[in-house]
C-alpha cells in the first residue's frame, strides 16, 4: 500500500466514525446493526429449516407452556389481551397515532422513518412467511388457531419495530444517560410480554418470536438510519448552499 492512500483512508475511517457528516457515525452504527440482526436472522433460519436441534427445544417448550395455559386463567386472559392489542390492526393503529403526533409537533424525518419501519416491516414479514412456510404448533385442543404460518412471528416483529422505534425516539431527544438507556429497557420489556404471550398461547416456537426480533433489529436499522442520512444530506446541501440550516431532526 503506496503511502499517499494511508492519509486517505484514515480520513475515510475517521469520516465513518464521526457523530457528524453525511455518512458518519450514524451510518456505521445502523450498518453494523443491519449485519448483526441478518447473521442471527440468517442462523435461526438456518437452523429452523435445517431441522437443528432449536427445533426439538421449540417442540418441548411449547408443549410446556401449552399444558400451563390451560390450568392458569388469570394470566392466558392478561396474554390473549396483550396479543390482541398487538395485531396487525392493533400495531398500525398505534403506529399511526404516533405518526400523527410526530407530524403536528414539526418533525420531518421521524414520521418517514416510521412508516418504513412499521407497515413496511409488517409487509416484509409476511413476505418472509410465505418464503418458510412453517407450519404453527399443533396440539389436541389449541387455545388460538391461525391458518398463517409460524416463521417469523409478526406479532414479535410489529412490537420490535414499533417499540424500538420510539425507544430510538425518546433516546434521542433525552439530556441524560439514565434517559437514553431507560426506553430502550422498556421496549426490550414490551416486546419480550408480546413474544411470550404468542408462545404461551400456543401459536409461535421460540425461534419464531427469536427471529422476528431479529428481522425486527434489521429493518429498523435501515428505516432510521436512511431517514436520517436523508435529513443530514439535505442539511450538507442547505449548507454548501449558504442557505439557513434548520436544526437536526434525526
Amino acid at each position: 500500500m503506496t503511502n499517499e492512500r494511508l492519509p486517505r483512508l484514515h480520513r475515510f475511517a475517521a469520516a465513518r466514525f464521526s457523530p457528524e457528516g453525511e455518512y458518519g457515525l450514524h451510518l456505521t452504527a445502523g450498518v453494523a446493526m443491519l449485519l448483526l440482526a441478518m447473521a442471527v436472522f440468517a442462523h435461526m433460519a438456518g437452523a429452523v429449516v435445517a431441522g437443528a436441534p432449536i427445533t426439538q427445544l421449540d417442540v418441548e417448550v411449547a408443549n410446556w407452556l401449552h399444558a400451563h395455559a390451560r390450568t392458569n386463567e388469570g394470566l392466558r386472559g392478561f396474554l390473549l389481551l396483550v396479543t390482541h392489542m398487538h395485531s396487525t390492526p392493533g400495531i398500525l393503529i398505534m403506529a399511526a397515532l404516533a405518526g400523527i403526533w410526530l407530524y403536528r409537533t414539526g418533525h420531518r424525518y421521524w414520521p418517514i422513518a416510521l412508516v418504513a419501519s412499521v407497515p413496511g416491516g409488517q409487509i416484509l414479514n409476511v413476505l418472509l412467511k410465505h418464503t418458510f412456510e412453517r407450519a404453527r404448533p399443533h396440539f389436541a385442543e389449541p387455545l388460538l388457531e391461525l391458518g398463517t404460518y409460524s416463521f417469523p412471528s409478526g406479532h414479535a416483529m410489529g412490537a420490535t419495530v414499533l417499540y424500538g422505534f420510539l425507544a430510538c425516539y425518546a433516546a434521542r431527544h433525552a439530556r441524560s444517560w439514565a434517559g437514553r438507556v431507560l426506553p430502550f429497557v422498556l421496549a426490550a420489556l414490551m416486546v419480550a410480554t408480546v413474544a411470550f404471550s404468542r408462545m404461551y398461547l400456543g401459536v409461535h416456537y421460540l425461534s419464531d418470536v427469536l427471529a422476528a426480533f431479529a428481522e425486527g433489529c434489521g429493518w429498523l436499522a435501515i428505516c432510521i438510519t436512511g431517514a436520517a442520512t436523508l435529513n443530514r444530506r439535505r442539511r450538507a446541501r442547505e449548507g454548501r448552499a449558504g442557505a439557513p440550516v434548520e436544526r437536526q431532526e434525526i
